[in-house]
């Protein structure tokens, strides 16, 4: 436990951080070490992530969370696969709550053969995160990763819960924290996967898509694509952290050093604008399991399938795979229809799933 004065110094830089102070990369990163390692009090790590993002992180500021996380936090696994692997997750936190959307385009991109190592992690603010939907699924949130390598290498998919790859301080701070934080941002972009080198990465924000496509670009992440999705009829600051089927998404990508924001339609993915009700979050995690199952089984034209499909077709895109949303889409649905996707979800059970 923290000395007397770095409990001192560290609520003086959480009171000036609170007052605008803006930190440097070497600051953020210690500062995020000691939350991580669990060298403060409870209190002072709250108080301090409270502030950061109540004030706004800077990218600088974000970099530096990143290298502590990524340092201290994140263990690794590594595949014999070579060329691309794609991941597909969201921050969490958006204001408009869907059937969870990434876990389901995870399993249809990798029917395409495009190979996922996807991360994920328990709810945060909503019914249910990836880490809830897929072990009502039937995986084991407690498998060795390496099962999950495992499972990588010999079928290209696997899945990487945070309460398993992340050693202690975030997975800890996951199991209390029921607000958004900078782990919100940067916890979706730790790299268990040290080959992971495209991503599809959904922000509650439209400023977060822009924040996350900067940092990405800090670290050396070749390609990237972050949406943050509208309904048609509704407030367009409200969003979801996915290409959305119900209105205009829009994108920050990123691709070869260069970084482009421009905006996507339904009509992009060659699918029709769908009523925002009709791919809601159910009530409870058990319902949006059964919704993603029911899909994955035999429900290939429901609304629900388009979405799940959009993001796996943009999975596709961004990874090389296909040429355009348009084609991605194309792609995830004929996958998705032929039953490969529901084998996908077969071969994770195979390797991570429980006895």
């Amino acid at each position: 436990m923290a000395t007397e004065l770095q409990l001192r110094e560290f609520g003086r830089l959480t009171s000036a951080v609170a007052l605008g102070r803006t930190l440097s990369r070497d600051e953020a990163r210690e500062a995020y070490r000691q939350i991580i390692l669990n060298e403060q009090p409870e209190l002072q790590q709250g108080a301090f992530l409270m502030a950061h993002i109540s004030r706004g992180p800077t990218i600088e500021e974000l970099g530096g969370a990143w290298d502590a996380l990524d340092r201290h936090d994140t263990a690794k696994v590594y595949t014999t696969r070579s060329g691309v692997i794609c991941d597909i997750v969201g921050t969490g936190s958006d204001s408009l709550k869907t059937v969870n959307g990434s876990t389901p385009a995870t399993f249809i991109a990798s029917a395409c053969g495009l190979p996922i190592a996807k991360k994920g992690a328990r709810l945060v603010t909503g019914v249910a995160g990836a880490s809830d939907i897929l072990e009502i699924l039937g995986i084991d949130l407690n498998a060795p990763l390496s099962q999950a390598q495992d499972c990588l290498d010999k079928y290209g998919i696997c899945y990487l819960p945070g309460e398993a790859f992340l050693k202690s301080g975030w997975a800890r701070l996951i199991r209390s924290m029921r607000f958004t934080s900078a782990f919100n941002i940067i916890g979706p972009i730790t790299r268990p996967c040290e080959q992971n080198n495209a991503i599809v990465i959904g922000a509650y924000a439209p400023h977060v898509c822009d924040q996350l496509i900067a940092v990405l670009k800090e670290i050396g992440m070749p390609a990237a694509v972050s949406p943050f999705g509208t309904a048609e009829g509704m407030d367009v600051g409200l969003g979801m952290d996915e290409y959305s089927p119900c209105g205009p998404t829009r994108v920050v990508e990123l691709k070869d050093g260069r970084v482009e924001t421009y905006e996507v339609t339904p009509e992009d993915f060659g699918i029709k604008t769908i009523p925002f009700e009709k791919i809601a979050s159910r009530k409870t995690a058990e319902a949006n399991a059964k919704a993603i199952l029911h899909v994955l089984s035999q429900a290939y034209d429901e609304p629900e399938a388009l979405f799940f499909c959009m993001n796996a077709g943009a999975a596709l895109y961004i990874s090389g795979y296909a040429e355009s949303y348009r084609q991605g889409t194309d792609m995830a649905r004929q996958a998705l229809a032929s039953g490969k996707a529901l084998e996908k979800l077969q071969q994770l059970r195979e390797f991570q799933g429980t006895a």
